[in-house]
């Protein structure tokens, strides 16, 4: 049986981007580097082409292929973290150096892959107590970049 896990295409950058993710995420770490045979359109012999990465248990392969496909947010990685701090320092390192803050948690790394940091209780808070629970929490959350969870709980709760 084989083992499902997501590709990126990256034009160039994939051993770079690998390493970031390896050195931002716990549990993470580049496994094997393929380089280019000769041959391969937008690909310089010798040069990293397959990348695999192990991202906190799970596989993600990265290649470097040329710029002919693009990444965008149609997919992301989701980062649920327990705390404020949690969520604090993943956004801060994924919007590094050429990261683009997006809005409701969402952001894009300078590598351009898609990210989601959220708090561990945004479904509970989503699914709240209240359909009017729910909808506060929700404006709430649509009018953040960073998940602020403080305050969404006090939206989830109509202190705002």
């Amino acid at each position: 049986m084989g083992i499902v896990k997501p590709h990126l295409w990256f034009a160039s950058g994939a051993e770079q981007a690998a390493e970031f993710y390896a050195s931002v995420i716990p549990n993470s770490r580049v496994t094997h580097i393929e380089t280019a045979p000769a041959g391969v359109p937008d690909v310089e012999e010798g040069a990293p082409f397959v990348v695999d990465l192990d991202l906190d248990g799970m596989p993600v392969q990265l290649l470097n292929a040329g710029p002919a496909f693009t990444l965008d947010e149609a997919f992301s990685f989701v980062v649920e973290c327990e705390d404020q701090a949690q969520v604090d320092r993943y956004w801060d390192a994924l919007t590094a150096d050429g990261g683009t803050p997006g809005q409701c948690g969402w952001l894009t790394d300078r590598f351009g892959v898609s990210w989601q940091v959220v708090p561990q209780q945004l479904s509970a808070l989503m699914s709240g107590a209240s359909p009017e629970a729910t909808q506060r929490t929700l404006a709430a959350m649509f009018a953040m970049g960073k998940l602020d969870i403080a305050a969404l709980e006090a939206a989830a709760r109509g202190d705002t």
